[in-house]
């Protein structure tokens, strides 16, 4: 039990001039953080006490589980890094830790860097720890500060430079153990967001940078969010925008014929879908094909869409490089003979087809069947462009962002569109890095084997912000009972009246032995602060006692999330109050 005079609640009236979206006022106006520089948080008592409660929830589910727990460096040595699948991607998102000394200068390759997270290190750690199959399966899990170069970091903790993760990282046998743990993984999440009092959706996902077959990302619809999630009401379809798929071409389609042969024709000055559009052409963006030219671990390739749709570019990590970018004009001449604006994939046009590692084609343009493309020359496009017979494409993919309204590629209704923030994510890895670091081991018959991984991750601290974002009002915070702060406030009205100090301390630890948190407001200010102070920090459980109602008898109980305020008797008090606690907590708890 805490005495709010004796603790430290830094409370706002007024928002923070940076903070963007409502959770990141509250969390300062709260006084649950404060900023030190661009991305970088202090978090003060009660921001601590909600993570060291979602840290605890976390900390349980991982090891019903069976996850164990461990606690790796957050300093590695570059050549851990260097020896792992993703070097070149990875660390452009990483820090780089050299001497700081004067005089000192970094060698041009850092020695150190800080993790973002820990694949590399787990990793060479169990390849040196378990050599058998009688050592396996195992899970490891930490939870741990993770570093991340936001170039521009915003919103609070959702997208910070240094943040608090939960990571895991499974070893099996074979992909059937490995299936095993990931769903293992994927339950013991569910169970944390319900016990941690947010809705959450579990959605199909990219595997990125992270790599590996498959992932599932865990969602939390925001109008905020940083992502978007494609979801069927009825259907249950549900995936991140990155790696949703919609039924827009029927299973039955078939390839259109030639109408006739392709035709070359002057387009001054037309350089984009809309001027193709436009009089005199009259050219529709279904009917056009859209031709990007991307650079790929320095590989020239080509991407061809509709003309009315938009590329996902995570997508094109399908197509296995480490980088890739939009190339440049001083690239694409020399290659296509054109410059951006009277591109084209028809065979024969290009001026150095070998330079042109491969053509992907979007499934999509085969809805076009006969179209308009450039013809790799400037001022020139061509009609009557046929998909099969005209287009040199290497393969066909899904490339293209799904729009809202598309067919549920399971039952054919419309897709729904809602934003969302990422609060967890888990990975069927493979072998990808047990075989660069060769964290083997030996089966009965003495023979090697890779180990097959799986890695897991949540945002400790973004889970916070993110409740936050879900349950708020105009007020303040609307916490959950498993993860608030403190559960219940005893609001003293008349401090300096020893009757009501002496109840608000009988109460206070009536509810602590009931097992809730308690803060007794004993601040000698206005009835109006404490109530206002009292809603914006979001405490469940509100318990006022002043002289009056205590002439009359009475105490008043009110929870943060309903109008009602309920007058209790004085005698009443601590049973109703334990039967209130009670009941929250049966609420909060999941079987």
């Amino acid at each position: 039990m805490k005495y709010w005079s004796k603790y430290f609640i830094p409370t706002l009236k007024e928002s923070p001039a940076d903070a963007e979206i409502a959770s990141h006022r509250l969390l300062v106006r709260a006084g649950l953080v404060r900023k030190l520089g661009g991305g970088l948080y202090t978090y003060m008592p009660l921001g601590l006490k909600v993570m060291a409660k979602l840290e605890q929830i976390c900390r349980e589910e991982m090891e019903r589980a069976g996850a164990i727990e461990l606690q790796m460096p957050h300093l590695h040595p570059v050549e851990f890094w260097e020896q792992g699948p993703r070097w070149a991607a990875a660390r452009q998102i990483m820090y780089r830790a050299d001497h700081a000394g004067a005089g000192k200068r970094p060698p041009q390759e850092p020695e150190f860097v800080l993790g973002p997270t820990h694949e590399e290190i787990i990793t060479p750690l169990v390849q040196s720890e378990i050599t058998s199959y009688r050592d396996l399966p195992k899970n490891f899990f930490q939870i741990a500060t993770k570093f991340r170069n936001e170039i521009r970091p915003r919103y609070g903790l959702m997208r910070a430079r240094e943040f608090v993760m939960k990571d895991a990282y499974s070893f099996d046998v074979d992909d059937a153990g490995a299936n095993k743990s990931y769903q293992s993984m994927k339950t013991a999440y569910e169970r944390f967001f319900q016990r941690a009092g947010l809705k959450t959706i579990a959605v199909e996902a990219d595997t990125g940078v992270m790599g590996g077959s498959a992932s599932h990302e865990f969602m939390v619809p925001a109008e905020v969010g940083d992502d978007d999630v494609v979801y069927g009401e009825k259907s249950g379809y549900s995936a991140n925008r990155e790696k949703a798929t919609s039924g827009i071409i029927p299973k039955d389609l078939v390839d259109a014929a030639p109408i006739g042969a392709t035709e070359k024709f002057a387009t001054p000055g037309v350089v984009s879908i809309a001027s193709l559009e436009a009089a005199p052409y009259n050219v529709s963006a279904d009917k056009q094909f859209k031709t990007l030219v991307y650079i790929g671990d320095g590989k020239l390739f080509l991407v061809i869409l509709r003309g009315c749709d938009e590329l996902e570019e995570a997508k094109l990590g399908s197509l296995g490089f480490t980088l890739f970018r939009p190339a440049t004009a001083d690239e694409i001449l020399p290659v296509l003979g054109a410059n951006p604006g009277s591109l084209g994939a028809v065979k024969g046009t290009f001026k150095d087809r070998t330079a042109i590692h491969g053509i992907y084609a979007d499934h999509a343009i085969r809805l076009i069947g006969n179209g308009v493309t450039g013809a790799n020359s400037d001022g020139f496009h061509i009609k009557q462009v046929n998909i099969t017979r005209d287009l040199d494409i290497t393969q066909f993919g899904d490339y293209r962002r799904v729009k809202v309204g598309e067919p549920d590629p399971k039952t054919g209704e419309p897709l729904k569109i809602e934003r969302a923030i990422e609060v967890g994510h888990v990975f069927k890895l493979g072998t990808k890095y047990s075989e660069k670091f060769n964290a083997v081991y030996t089966d009965d018959k003495k023979q090697s084997h890779p180990m097959v991984m799986g890695c897991y991750g949540i945002g400790i601290s973004r889970t916070l912000q993110a409740c936050i974002e879900q349950k708020h009002d105009a007020d303040g915070i609307l916490w959950p009972w498993s993860i608030a702060p403190f559960q219940v406030l005893v609001c003293l009205l008349d401090p300096g009246v020893p009757e009501a100090a002496q109840w608000a301390e009988t109460l206070g630890k009536a509810a602590e032995s009931a097992g809730a948190d308690v803060l007794i407001d004993d601040r000698s200010e206005r009835p109006g602060v404490k109530f206002k102070d009292a809603d914006l920090i979001g405490i469940p459980l509100r318990i006022t006692i002043g002289g009056k109602g205590l002439k009359e008898g009475v105490i008043e109980m009110k929870w943060r999330s309903e109008k009602e305020v309920q007058k209790i008797a004085l005698s009443d008090a601590p049973t109703q109050i334990a039967q209130a606690i009670a009941k929250a907590q049966a609420a909060s708890r999941i079987e």
